[in-house]
């Protein structure tokens, strides 16, 4: 008797899990949509694909997407506006736009603060002049732009601190790293993440062009995230193959680890263990276990030029976009963190970018 309700007990267990779904939104670049995906612990598939731009003759690059902390809205930037990007609001019950509002050129990453409501959104300035830009301060509840910080040349990968009221971001082209005060909307910090001799830093900053003092990242930093539980953060260095972790206390490098080519986004699992990185430059995903900075694994993405991660609250799966070349269409990896294997992959639109995880749903 005892044994059969042990039995029971069992099923019944693996049943409740065989039932929760995960998801998640994927913005696709190149195609002007954005796609809906639910992951049920076995397969991914695409539940709705939603036409995101403005203007029917242009693409106009949904990029940075994002969740707002209650999980009622998402936000989407529209980058490849001039003279300027935009933000664009939607409701995650009905996916339908609610408002939009004009950044700076290029939006690309993005948060909402669960501290101090605002959104904060890096403008790229991919198309630009080689000069610094800024992060836009954003009300999502008016949707309004509230002020823009400048910081550095190109800046890209941005995240919050835990608490919400310190916002990071890299530079690429610059190579820094800049700390915001959320509330004060002001750089407390800047750090240079490059190594060089003194030599190499006077060449880099006379004026070889019309650009004066313009510096030349070898790091390019495209990505910046801090850990869930320790005062420290880790940088994707594109440009140097490697991953930098920065001690937030001091504010120093504190150590840097060699990566497989061009690592491009950063996430670390909610608890605490594990770092994973796209590999832009050869179309992969490695696993760095945080607590003893080795790389555990490498896993083959389904297409080419990996790129964006959201990663499951329960840090059991990575969700990686692949932008696939050309006209192919881009792929969404399922990576198990518990087996490190690949499991999953669904198409979604061309150049798959921008990813954000929404929820998890029994």
């Amino acid at each position: 008797m005892i044994r059969l309700l042990f039995i029971f007990l069992f099923l019944i267990s693996n049943q409740i899990k065989a039932d929760k779904s995960y998801y998640l939104y994927v913005a696709a670049e190149s195609d002007d949509v954005v796609s809906l995906l639910k992951f049920d612990g076995e397969s991914i598939k695409e539940v709705e694909r939603i036409d995101v731009g403005i203007m029917p003759t242009e693409i106009e690059g949904p990029h940075g997407i994002t969740i707002d902390p209650s999980g009622d809205y998402w936000y989407l930037s529209l980058a490849h506006g001039s003279p300027y990007g935009s933000l664009v609001k939607y409701s995650t019950e009905t996916n339908n736009p609610i408002s939009k509002t004009n950044l700076g050129l290029f939006p690309a990453t993005m948060q909402v603060s669960p501290s101090t409501g605002l959104l904060y959104c890096v403008n790229f300035n991919l198309h630009g002049d080689m000069k610094p830009s800024t992060v836009s301060v954003v009300d999502p509840e008016l949707m309004i732009e509230i002020k823009q910080i400048q910081t550095g040349t190109m800046p890209h990968g941005s995240r919050l601190s835990p608490d919400g009221l310190l916002q990071y971001s890299v530079a690429m082209m610059s190579g820094e790293l800049f700390e915001i005060d959320g509330i004060s909307m002001e750089v407390n910090r800047k750090l240079d993440l490059d190594q060089m001799d003194n030599h190499m830093k006077h060449h880099n900053n006379m004026d070889h062009s019309s650009h004066s003092m313009m510096k030349h990242s070898n790091v390019k930093p495209t990505w910046v995230i801090p850990h869930p539980n320790l005062n420290y953060a880790y940088i994707a260095g594109n440009g140097s193959d490697e991953i930098i972790e920065v001690n937030l206390d001091t504010w120093k490098v504190s150590e840097r680890i060699k990566t497989g080519k061009g690592p491009y986004n950063v996430e670390i699992t909610p608890n605490g263990n594990l770092l994973v990185i796209t590999l832009k430059g050869e179309g992969s995903t490695a696993l760095l276990d945080l607590n003893d900075k080795k790389i555990i694994k490498t896993i083959k993405n389904t297409t080419s030029v990996s790129h964006g991660i959201a990663i499951s609250p329960d840090s059991k799966y990575a969700f990686v976009s692949v932008e696939g070349i050309g006209g192919e269409p881009g792929i969404v990896d399922v990576i198990s963190l518990e087996t490190f294997n690949l499991i999953s992959s669904v198409e979604v639109g061309k150049q798959a970018g921008g990813i954000a995880f929404w929820k998890i749903s029994d």
